[in-house]
C-alpha cells in the first residue's frame, strides 16, 4: 500500500512541475502552445526538474512521517497534514527554483506561487483521500485488520471484548487470544477467545502470533502491569497499545480518540519523538559528529601519543555495550586504565580506581576519553543525547529492581544524557538507579529543544570542571 501512496505523490509531483513550466511560458513569455510543446523537449532544466521535482516531494514527505503506519490513518488529520506540508514545501521550493523567473510584473510571482501551492496540494490531496477512504471501509467492513491480543481474563476484559467486537463500523481488531493475568481468578474470557499464554509470555506471543496491537483491560489495582506491556512497546515501534479506561480516567481526561464512532480507549503512542524530529535528530547528529571530529583531529593525535606512552597496550579500548531494541554494539574509548584492567570480571570505575592511568585520570577530567565515540554515532550505534549504554552484566542486576529499565532500550543510547548531566558517572548499581530516573524522565521528554539544553549543559559541566 505504501508503494501506491508513493506512486501518487510521483505522478501528482511530476504533473505539478509540467503544469507550472507551461504556465510560466504562457505568463512570463506569452508563449502560445505550439512554442511551449517545443521548449518542453529541448529544455534540458525542464527535464532534470521532472526527475528531482518529485524525489524531493517524496523525501519532504517522508520527512515529516506520512508513509508511517498508512492503514491507521484519519481522513482529516490527513488533509490537514496534506495542507500545511505543501504549503512548506511550496514556499521552500518556490524560492529554490522559481524566483530568479524573469517576470512582467511583481504579481507573476504570487500566480507562480499560487497556481504551484494548489495545483501540488489537490494534485496530491485528492488521490490520497481516495485511497485512505478506500483502506478505511474495507477496515470498518472487516476484511482489513490487525491481529490483536486482549490483556485481560476477568468480567471486565470480557466486556471490553465484546464491546470492540460488537462496535459498527468496525475497528480492525482481529483478536487472535487473550493473556492471562494471574490475579485474575475468575476465567470470564474462556470459550470466547483461545488462551495464548501468561503475562509472563508476553514477549513470545506477540512473536508467534505476528501481534500488531494490544488493548489492556485490567483493574485499577492490577495496573502495575501495564508497565510491563509498556515496556514491550518501547523496545517495538510497530505495537499500539490501547488502554481500557476506568472512570477516573474519563473525569482526569486522559481520554483521547480521533475518531466519532470507535469505543473510547487511551491510545499509548510508542514514538517519542515525531518522524521529522527523529530523522532531523539523526541528521545532526552526523553534522555534529562530523564538525567534532574534525576540529578534534589535532587532539586526537595528542590523546593517542598520550595513551601509548602512558602504559603499555592498546590505545583505544572497544566494549561491548546494550544499545537500542537491546542490539549489542561495541563502544570506543580512548584507553584510559592499564591493559587487562577486568581480568577479574566487570568492575566499575571510581573517583580513585588504581586501575586508572596517571594520564587516564587527566582524559577523564575533561571526559577526553570519550571523544572516541562520535565514530559510534556516525555509525548509528548511538546519539549524542540519549541514556548512557551499559553492559548486559549490570542491565541485569538493575532489571531486578527496576524492570522499567527496558524502556531505556527503546531509544539510542548516547554519549550524553539528562542523567550524565544531573548525576554523572555511576560507581555502583545504587547509583546506576539513581541515574535512571533521569534518564526516565528524559525520554518521556524527548525534543530537539531539550538535546540542546542537554549538549549546551554538558559543555558548561566540562569546562567548568564539575560533575562526577
Amino acid at each position: 500500500m505504501t508503494c501506491v501512496y508513493l506512486l501518487f505523490d510521483i505522478l501528482a509531483a511530476m504533473i505539478t512541475w509540467t503544469a507550472l513550466y507551461m504556465y510560466r511560458k504562457y505568463v512570463g513569455e506569452s508563449a502560445d502552445l505550439q512554442q511551449i510543446m517545443h521548449s518542453l523537449h529541448v529544455d534540458s532544466k525542464f527535464w532534470l526538474g521532472l526527475f528531482l521535482y518529485p524525489v524531493c516531494w517524496i523525501v519532504f514527505h517522508a520527512f515529516f512521517g506520512y508513509y508511517n503506519k498508512i492503514y491507521r490513518k484519519s481522513r482529516l488529520d490527513e488533509l490537514v497534514t496534506t495542507f500545511g506540508v505543501t504549503l512548506m514545501g511550496c514556499l521552500l521550493f518556490f524560492f529554490v527554483f522559481i524566483l530568479d523567473d524573469i517576470v512582467t510584473t511583481p504579481n507573476d510571482y504570487v500566480r507562480y506561487l499560487l497556481f504551484l501551492f494548489f495545483s501540488q496540494f489537490l494534485l496530491t490531496y485528492v488521490p490520497r483521500l481516495c485511497i485512505t477512504s478506500n483502506v478505511n471501509n474495507r477496515i470498518h467492513s472487516g476484511k482489513i485488520g490487525f491481529n490483536t491480543i486482549l490483556v485481560g481474563n476477568d468480567e471486565q476484559a470480557l466486556k471490553a471484548y465484546e464491546t470492540v467486537l460488537g462496535q459498527t463500523p468496525r475497528s480492525g481488531h482481529f483478536f487472535v487470544g487473550y493473556v492471562r493475568v494471574k490475579e485474575q481468578p475468575s476465567d470470564a474470557m474462556s470459550g470466547r477467545l483461545p488462551c495464548v499464554g501468561d503475562l509472563s509470555d508476553i514477549s513470545q506471543v506477540i512473536e508467534k502470533q505476528h501481534v500488531e496491537e494490544i488493548v489492556v483491560a485490567l483493574h485499577n489495582g492490577q495496573r502495575k502491569y501495564i508497565q510491563q506491556v509498556l515496556a514491550l512497546v518501547r523496545r517495538n515501534h510497530n505495537l499500539t497499545v490501547s488502554l481500557v479506561p476506568q472512570e477516573h480516567d474519563v473525569l482526569m481526561g486522559s481520554v483521547r480518540t480521533s475518531s466519532v464512532l470507535d469505543e473510547p480507549l487511551i491510545s499509548i503512542t510508542p514514538e517519542y519523538l515525531p518522524a521529522w524530529q527523529r530523522y532531523l535528530k539523526r541528521i545532526c547528529d552526523i553534522l555534529l559528529s562530523l564538525l567534532a571530529i574534525l576540529l578534534l583531529s589535532p587532539v586526537y593525535v595528542f590523546l593517542a601519543i598520550g595513551v601509548k606512552r602512558s602504559s603499555p597496550g592498546p590505545i583505544f579500548y572497544k566494549q561491548e555495550r546494550i544499545g537500542y531494541l537491546g542490539k549489542p554494539f561495541k563502544i570506543i574509548k580512548f584507553r584510559s586504565m592499564f591493559a587487562n584492567a577486568e581480568r577479574n570480571g566487570p568492575m566499575l570505575s571510581s573517583e580513585n580506581d588504581s586501575r586508572i592511568t596517571p594520564f587516564g585520570k587527566f582524559m577523564r577530567q575533561y571526559r577526553l576519553d570519550e571523544t572516541p565515540q562520535f565514530f559510534n554515532v556516525l555509525r548509528g550505534d548511538m546519539s549524542l543525547v540519549g541514556p548512557r549504554p551499559e553492559r548486559q552484566f549490570y542491565i541485569d542486576q538493575i532489571m531486578e529492581r527496576a524492570p522499567y529499565y527496558q524502556l531505556l532500550l527503546g531509544v539510542k543510547p548516547g554519549i550524553t544524557s539528562w542523567g550524565q548531566v544531573r548525576f554523572g558517572y555511576a560507581e555502583n548499581v545504587d547509583e546506576m538507579l539513581e541515574r535512571l530516573r533521569w534518564d526516565i524522565l528524559y525520554i518521556e521528554n524527548m525534543s530537539i529543544l531539550m538535546d540542546v539544553k542537554i549538549l549546551i549543559y554538558t559543555v558548561m559541566i566540562i569546562l567548568k570542571h564539575e560533575g562526577k
